[in-house]
């Protein structure tokens, strides 16, 4: 942990100054509850993580440490319906940034560290932690996005979508996409060249969208995803455990295991493919950890250093060391045991091709599924160009129209 103590004891010049000149002055640290809020498959090994802390910081030994399994997807409801009683920091997914900073449960990262926190993660889990100009979280996963996974028996070169689907017709075999999810129906419209944001403001409202599916390369996309749909090896879905006849399919790092199962000794993980000649992208997910405001300065001092800690380097790749959890730190990224996980390299090669996933609302994702639908049903097999033009305005006006 020697990385680890250097960087606290950056991280000790640049906070709060008068805090620690206080303490030296006669005023203990802060010795109350501090209450952390991580994923269940993460409490022991943050207790552990806490213990290093308090070794490496003798004089925040004295606080009492909570640490209770909230996870990331629980956590930003529970902060928000109830900030004075929620965790002091607390893991939380990037789609729920807005939510939190509108709710005022959210305190800005130390203005001192914010160039250090971009320069050590990778831009998308940065931006993910962003909102307007102002940094809310620091990065500690980017690991939630899909690729592809495959049968090395089956595809002989997994660079294109048509090049798999026809391996996949030769073999008898299934290629599974679930292109009527919102998340996933991305890859195409985003890979086009299409964008699909929401904007938000300070107090995480939504204000405004970026929508141009309405668009040449909207047109291009709805088109390789009704020719895909066309293919006999094509089948919706991303769940490994849910396929039958697999020879390929677009998941992401939570189903490894069971795609090693799936494919033996033929298991392959890659980015996704291109498609009618263009790269496909779509959504990239990030885990970060945020600490609420804090009227006791000292407290905010000992919390902001302790997220900070927590989701430093050597906390990162002792976290995929223990629960397989995929580094945002660059050079975390760079260890031997990451980059020799399939799963992750693949994913970290994808995430290039990815958008953050911000905040959208909830009508937006059925709306998604009613056009993937669509396709699945081949109501729009025999359309022509001003049909399926007229289709993706509609989805577009649609979508602008959840902005109020």
């Amino acid at each position: 942990m020697k990385k680890v103590l250097a960087l606290v004891m950056v991280l000790a010049m640049v906070l709060s100054m008068a805090s620690f000149a206080a303490a030296e002055e006669g005023n203990a640290p802060y010795s109350g509850d501090v209450k952390i809020w991580v994923a269940e498959a993460t409490v022991e090994f943050t207790q552990k993580m806490v213990e290093e802390f308090k070794a490496l910081y003798p004089e925040y030994a004295g606080a009492n440490y909570i640490v209770q399994p909230v996870g990331e997807g629980d956590a930003a409801n529970n902060v928000i319906v109830d900030v004075e009683g929620a965790a002091d920091i607390f893991g939380f997914a990037q789609d729920q940034l807005a939510r939190l900073v509108a709710a005022d449960a959210l305190m800005d990262v130390n203005p001192d560290l914010v160039e250090e926190v971009k320069a050590a993660n990778d831009p998308g889990s940065v931006a993910a932690v962003t909102l307007g100009d102002t940094m809310y979280a620091y990065p500690m996963t980017s690991d939630n996005g899909y690729f592809l996974y495959y049968d090395k028996s089956v595809v002989s070169d997994p660079s294109t979508l048509e090049g798999i689907l026809a391996d996949c017709e030769k073999a008898g075999k299934n290629l599974y996409f679930e292109i009527n999810s919102g998340w996933y129906q991305t890859a195409f419209f985003f890979g086009a060249g299409c964008t699909l944001t929401y904007d938000t403001d300070d107090a995480g409202n939504l204000v405004g969208i970026n929508c141009d599916y309405a668009s040449e390369n909207g047109l291009k996309a709805l088109k390789a995803m009704i020719e895909t749909a066309k293919s006999p090896a094509f089948a919706n879905g991303s769940s490994v455990s849910a396929a039958t006849n697999i020879g390929a399919i677009v998941d992401g790092t939570w189903d490894a295991s069971s795609a090693k199962e799936a494919f033996g000794d033929n298991y392959a993980a890659t980015k996704l493919p291109t498609v009618a000649g263009f790269q496909l992208g779509g959504f990239g997910g990030f885990k970060m950890m945020g600490v609420k405001p804090q009227d006791d300065e000292a407290k905010m001092v000992l919390c902001d250093l302790l997220a900070y800690f927590l989701t430093s380097e050597e906390v990162q790749i002792a976290r995929y060391d223990a629960v397989k959890w995929g580094p945002s730190n660059l050079n975390a990224q760079k260890d031997e045991a990451v980059q020799a996980d399939e799963a992750l390299s693949a994913l970290a090669s994808q995430l290039a091709f990815a958008v953050p996933q911000g905040q959208y609302p909830n009508e937006y994702w059925s709306l998604a599924t009613g056009l993937g639908d669509d396709v699945l049903a081949d109501k729009l097999d025999d359309a022509d160009d001003a049909t399926l033009m007229a289709t993706l305005q509609t989805f577009q006006d649609t979508a602008a129209s959840y902005v109020k």
